[in-house]
Formats: C-alpha cells, structure tokens, sequence
C-alpha cells in the first residue's frame, strides 16, 4: 500500500489541470512559489513549441496548505490553461456545444490517438489526445515539487541533465559522488538545452535547429539523480516494493518515454561481472556518520535487491522523437478509410531538457512514498524523530 497517492485531471485545452496529492505529512513548508519554479523549468528549453508562448503555468494550492505549512490532509492545486479562452465551445462540458467544432478523424502515428478511439469507442479523436497530451505532465511536475519539499527537509537533492539529442551525446562517466552529480545539475541549469557540457549544448541546439528547418523532430536521453538517500528505501520481499520497479514504472508512465536503465544500465549486457560490481569497503572513521560501509563506485545506480544501498540513485532514461511532425506522416481517416497526411497539432521539436524535468518529479514522488513508507508519521516532527533513530540504528551496526 503506497504511503502517498496522487492523481491528475484535465485535458490539454480544457480549463485547468488539476491534481490531489494524499499522505504528505503535517508541518512541512510549502508555498506556490516552490511549485512555480518546477513549472518554469518544464517549459523551458531550445525546441519547445508556440504553447510556450502562451502558458506561463502558475499553481494554485486550494486545499491541504494553511499559512504555509501542509496540514496532513489531501493538497489539491490547480493549473489554469490560458489556451482555455479560444477553446470554451470546442471543449465545453455541455451538451449543448455538440459539434461546434469539426472532429479529428486522422490519427496521427505514434501517437494514442487510434488505439484510444477503438478502446473507448470515440470517432472523435480529440476525446483522446486532448488527455493523452503531455500537457497533462505539467500537474505531475506541480505534485513532484511537493514530493521535492518533504524529501529536501532530510538532505535529499534530485536533478537531471541531458545526456543526448539526437546523434549529438555528452561524454564522459556518470559521477558517483553526491557533490559532483550536484554540480553537473548547476551547469545544466545554465544550458538552453540543459546540458552541462557547453560545447555539446552547442552542438545540442544545432542540431535541434537542423530539425526544425527539416520539419521533422528530435528525440534523446537523459540522467536523474537522487543525492542523500539513506539505505533502505524500498524493499527486496514482494515485487511490487522494490524500489527500481517502481521508479521505473513512474519512469516510462511519462509520454514518449521508451527505455530507462539504473546505473550502468544497457552497457552491463556486454561487461564481465566483476566490471559492474560496486564492492564493499569498511571505514571506522565513518561510523559516526552511520557511513562506515561504503563504495567507491555506484555501477547499480544506488539501489541492490530493490532497496537504496547509500549510493545516489541514479536513473537514465530514453525519449523518442515527438510523432507530431509538421510534415504529416500518412494515416487513415477512421471515417471515409481513406489514405490522407495525418492531422498536426501543436507541438514542440524537441522536448528532452523539459522530459528530465518531469522524470525529476516523479523520482520524487516515488522516493517520498518509499521514504514516508520507511520513517512514517503524521507530522515533519514524528519523521524527523523516525529518522534520527534510524540514523542512530546504522552508526552501531
């Protein structure tokens, strides 16, 4: 049973997105600026689309927050869509509204528009896209800064960077120390494309220029880290507590996502096996610090038998081209059967730096489940008094 629960709801250009967040303990700070400045990351960077332009997201908390502490009870926050204004007949809830503005019939590949119309049923093609749009992921961002505020009052830092554009890659290995992975999301934040290499983020926005000029669109790759997790998160006795399977569902729950590895990932396949092993290492010294065991690589990416071994957590995950391209793909209109250029929305030519946002929050959001899980309580003070005695616990083992 998840200590945290959290829903969504609202379509791309409905009125607002909304969302609920359950289980966030008493006592901890939370402002709509915190919440703010996750959404500003989303909707930054080279290669985003004309919806940019037009949203500037702002959240609203409505419920679960007083005079800036959370109360224990359920937060709810609301997004508005600007866009909602030149949408208020095409997207009304009332009957009356029928047809007041053509329906979409051509589905466009790659995307759920024509697997969501035969499963639930709809000739209308908007009745799907409308929900399965990525604008739904700027909720989930809203709800991962909450996650982010609880899990900061305990030391845990989570950021990204983007790894891969196109055939443009960053080289060089994944840190596995806290402060360099920290310093490297520093760097990246002062990159259009959130790449801490300048000379790669160059070669990055070219390329995405070349995409736009071709009217075609770029996909990539990205890393997330978890600085300051304790061991023990999550679980090796069921399945579905194991840590990495749930960061990894979180993971490829996100629109366009196609692949995620931990740590070493995909390059362990061709490694022998002592190549990818992060032994183990003893140091008296450290025991104070609850740290006396320790390693000097992280090539499992923080976790070991479904649980955080004291390592950063760190997550690397693939996203494919955007499918909605401004020179249409061929497709069939689900009303005549016949052959014609695919419908175009919308949309960005490259979204990967804004990706690694969203896969930040739901990093969050699953590691303040696993944590609110492990060290339990009503309010911030009870955790904190939780985790004081679990820190206790390891520097006597």
């Amino acid at each position: 049973m998840h200590t945290i629960r959290f829903f969504t709801s609202g379509e791309s250009h409905g009125k607002a997105l909304t969302g609920i967040i359950e289980g966030v303990p008493a006592g901890f700070d939370l402002s709509p600026e915190d919440i703010d400045r996750d959404l500003k990351r989303r909707q930054g960077g080279h290669g985003r689309g004309g919806r940019m332009t037009i949203e500037s997201d702002r959240a609203e908390i409505i419920s679960g927050v007083r005079w800036g502490k959370t109360l224990g009870s359920p937060i709810a926050v609301s997004i508005e869509n600007k866009d909602w204004k030149n949408w208020l007949a095409g997207m009304s809830v009332l009957a009356e509204d029928r047809g007041s503005i053509p329906p979409v019939t051509r589905p466009r590949p790659g995307h759920a528009d024509l697997a969501g119309a035969l499963k639930y049923d709809m000739k209308d093609m908007r009745n799907i896209l409308e929900r399965s749009s990525a604008r739904e992921t700027a909720m989930r961002v809203a709800l991962g800064a909450i996650a982010k505020k609880v899990l900061a009052d305990f030391g845990i830092v989570i950021g990204s960077y983007v790894m891969q554009i196109g055939n443009v890659r960053a080289h060089g290995e994944i840190p596995a120390d806290d402060r360099a992975l920290v310093r490297l999301f520093k760097e990246a934040e002062r990159s259009s494309v959130r790449c801490p290499d300048e000379k790669t983020s160059r070669a990055m926005v070219r390329a995405i220029d070349r995409a736009v000029k071709g009217k075609t669109s770029l996909g990539g790759a990205f890393t997330v880290f978890a600085a300051g997790v304790p061991v023990g998160l999550g679980s090796h006795t069921q399945w579905d507590r194991k840590l990495d399977g749930r960061l990894a569902q979180a993971i490829m729950g996100i629109q366009a996502i196609k692949g995620i590895s931990f740590g070493d990932g995909f390059a362990m396949a061709s490694l022998p096996g002592h190549a990818v092993m992060d032994q183990i290492y003893y140091a008296a010294s450290a025991r104070s610090e609850g740290k006396a065991f320790y390693r000097r690589t992280n090539h499992a990416g923080g976790i070991e038998g479904g649980m955080s071994n004291g390592m950063p957590v760190l997550l690397s995950a693939v996203m494919k081209p955007i499918p909605t391209l401004r020179k249409p793909l061929m497709s069939v209109d689900v009303r005549t059967k016949k052959e014609f250029s695919a419908a175009y929305e919308r949309s960005d030519t490259c979204a990967v730096p804004a990706a690694a946002v969203v896969a930040e929050a739901m990093t969050a959001l699953v590691l303040a489940d696993a944590f609110i899980e492990k060290f339990g309580g009503d309010s911030k003070k009870e955790m904190k008094r939780n985790f004081r005695g679990y820190l206790s616990y390891l520097k006597s083992f």
